[in-house]
């Protein structure tokens, strides 16, 4: 299997709040478009997520308006960099999450979602194991390759 990097599907400019961040104002951002999740921060230190899903489930169960501290998902769950889409995809599938924030040393660096791992995950994990060289040329004269038996 060919081994991708988180680093390729990370989306470095997620949006971020604080843990102080009033819920009205989270829900507002979770409107963008292009925001599945918030990722809160103290500093640079990942605390929690927030989605969709957390407000509702505050809307549902209560009629304050709580800051993020009090609905986010946590404690968080996280990646590096260098870890693969595959492991990525495993951790978020064992852990139950749509979303993992990504961090080096530390530092947040950006999020990944399910969607955004969707396209480099085949339904089924397939190991191919070459027994034969791969690519080889017919040895007809012409300029056609064809995979290995």
């Amino acid at each position: 299997m060919i081994e991708t990097t988180i680093e390729t599907v990370t989306t470095p400019s997620a949006r971020t709040i604080t843990p102080e961040t009033p819920v009205t104002e989270a829900a507002e951002q979770l409107r963008a478009p292009d925001a599945s999740a918030l990722v809160v921060l103290d500093a640079e230190a990942v605390l929690g997520v927030v989605t969709e899903g957390d407000i509702v489930a505050m809307v549902a169960e209560t009629d304050e308006r709580p800051p993020v501290r009090a609905i986010m998902s946590a404690p968080v769950t996280t990646i590096t960099p260098g870890t693969s889409v595959y492991e990525a995809a495993e951790r978020m599938r064992t852990v139950g999450v749509k979303h993992l924030p990504v961090v080096d040393d530390g530092v947040f660096r950006g999020l990944v979602s399910a969607s955004s791992l969707a396209p480099y995950c085949s339904r089924q994990n397939t190991d191919v194991d070459w027994t034969d060289d791969p690519l080889r040329f017919d040895g007809s004269g012409t300029t056609g390759v064809t995979a290995g038996d």
